[in-house]
């Protein structure tokens, strides 16, 4: 059985790293360079970095710090905001980046989807999905783009489905209803694009203990849980997390 992995998220806005609640009311958490630095030493898996306003200010990613993010963490990292293009992709890559997130211009483009995956591979290729409770659509809930700010008419199922078919390699699901409010991921959704594809799912939005991640592992099916508030808060380390988990009887690279 693989490993279940743990993600810590940086949401950058401005050169700093923020933290909403449902994608809105966003504080200061800090820099975001000294705090990879300090999660790398903590032990966490992989490193995700969000420029969460790139997409709706129409610009590309920040490779700069980017750059400087990747010079502090020996572990795979993860970019997303602003990767529009190929050379966008293969810049951000070049910067220090591993893989790249796909998540607004994925869903204005979805060739980009399948370009990337040609040209680097499907494990350099995220989808990043940001979906909310919507009884409209097939599945129930309905893919956001812009930070959440714009309704799409996509269902999350089909559009998990498609993004993998064109060759997205891992998907970070997040789920908008539960964002930064700490109660548990929402497993309904978590479960239902694990069970629809053939290819990781990272659980994103809401965790607040060790037992939510260890749900999104058990009830959701997910093979990675994505953390932000409950590190960024000093409330927990990743040591804590994973010592939890593996008491649990969950397993974790220790």
């Amino acid at each position: 059985m693989l490993k279940k992995r743990i993600i810590i998220c940086l949401d950058v806005k401005d050169g700093r790293t923020t933290k909403g609640v449902k994608f809105q009311d966003n504080r200061d958490m800090g820099d975001p360079v000294e705090m990879a630095a300090d999660y790398y030493r903590q032990g966490v898996d992989e490193l995700v970095f969000y420029d969460i306003m790139a997409s709706a200010r129409g610009r590309g990613p920040m490779l700069d710090l980017i750059a400087r993010v990747a010079s502090q963490v020996f572990i795979p990292f993860c970019v997303g905001g602003g990767i529009g293009t190929v050379d966008d992709i293969r810049s951000t890559i070049l910067a220090g980046a591993e893989k790249v997130s796909l998540n607004s211009q994925a869903v204005k483009n979805p060739e980009l989807i399948r370009e990337g995956a040609r040209i680097f591979g499907n494990q350099c290729i995220v989808l990043g999905m940001d979906a909310a409770k919507d009884d409209t659509m097939p599945s129930g809930y309905r893919i956001f783009i812009n930070g959440g700010r714009v309704k799409t008419d996509l269902d999350a199922r089909e559009w998990a489905q498609k993004a993998v078919s064109l060759g997205a390699g891992e998907i970070v699901l997040n789920s908008i209803d539960t964002d930064g409010v700490r109660n548990g991921y929402e497993l309904t959704i978590t479960r239902i694009i694990s069970e629809a594809v053939d290819v990781p799912v990272i659980a994103s939005g809401g965790a607040g203990t060790t037992q939510h991640l260890a749900d999104a592992f058990t009830e959701g099916r997910a093979d990675a849980a994505l953390i932000a508030t409950m590190v960024h808060s000093g409330q927990y380390s990743v040591g804590r997390i994973k010592q939890e988990l593996s008491e649990r009887g969950i397993q974790v690279r220790l």
